[in-house]
């Protein structure tokens, strides 16, 4: 004989136990959350009138590119590249610790602009840097590491990854999505308070003591956040109010059901500042090349150096 449970909101699934001739199973009915539309941003030229909309592609679309082993390989260096490229990175982070859901949310620093946004002056640089250099800045500082070869298959491939991704947004317009959110600059940093917000709202995930969380095979499934395998003083992550921008709308994640991983809404302007103050601060890499930095103009207040 059969006995049926019915169980409201959980997603279905079917578990048959057998025992001495009679059996039990468990049927849950599914209840589904659907995830959010995906979001059409305006596409502006280089006056900000709007010329178009674009819509974050799908992956599954990659394999109809005819580059789409490179872009493929692309994504995935992205991913992981801590564990693809571990000549080059001298941290325990990937690309896409920062650059959330593999470059594709807004003020999540996306990569949707990147290829379009290069080459510019940068002021930390004093020099016009195209996306090879900044890629390659990226594996000096965030990654504590060494350049790629410029011309090597792996750079190809980020790029290809990210040319993707803008959709074949022309040159000199780009994309209204921007690489962090605003925070109020004028706010005094507080770290000892900032201890405290990391304690009840980073610790768990990030460590008690910066160290991030690994999993079963030695990779990082949450960033060190200070230490010898963290970013060094030359990111941009190691300034407070960088920091900042970025933790207020994007940390916590999976707090709520909002956004597409659940992630930002929970600290104020102030609470950001100060939690970013306090773990900017603590130990971690130098970085040699910082006496290079902002030749033509006075550095930033929060600058590490």
């Amino acid at each position: 004989m059969s006995r049926k449970f019915w169980i409201g909101t959980a997603a279905a699934f079917i578990v048959a136990l057998g025992a001495a001739g009679a059996g039990w199973t468990f049927i849950v009915q599914p209840s589904r959350i659907d995830a959010k539309p995906v979001p059409a941003f305006d596409v502006v030229d280089a006056d900000g009138n709007v010329v178009g909309k674009y819509t974050v592609p799908s992956d599954d679309l990659i394999v109809k590119e005819p580059d789409a082993d490179a872009i493929m390989y692309g994504k995935r260096l992205l991913n992981e590249t801590a564990r693809l490229l571990p000549e080059n990175v001298g941290a325990g982070l990937n690309c896409n610790s920062c650059h959330l859901s593999q470059g594709k949310l807004d003020k999540g620093a996306p990569y949707i602009n990147s290829y379009n946004f290069y080459p510019r002056v940068m002021p930390r640089a004093g020099k016009e840097v195209d996306l090879v250099m900044r890629i390659n800045g990226c594996f000096q500082r965030s990654m504590n590491g060494k350049p790629l070869d410029p011309k090597s298959r792996e750079m190809e491939a980020m790029i290809a990854y990210m040319k993707w991704l803008g959709q074949g947004v022309p040159k000199g317009q780009l994309v209204k999505v921007s690489g962090a959110g605003k925070i109020d600059e004028t706010l005094i940093p507080d770290p000892v308070k900032g201890k405290a917000i990391y304690a009840a709202q980073c610790a768990a995930c990030h460590g008690h003591d910066g160290e991030g969380m690994k999993d079963q095979f030695g990779d990082y499934i949450f960033p060190p956040l200070w230490g010898d395998d963290s970013f060094n003083i030359g990111a941009g992550m190691a300034r407070t109010y960088k920091a900042a921008a970025f933790v207020k709308y994007n940390m916590p994640v999976s707090v709520h059901l909002g956004g597409p991983l659940g992630q930002g809404g929970v600290l104020t302007d102030q609470e950001a500042v100060d939690v970013s103050e306090y773990f900017t601060h603590m130990p971690r890499p130098d970085f040699a090349g910082k006496v290079h930095d902002w030749p033509n103009m006075p550095k930033p207040k929060d600058a590490r150096y």
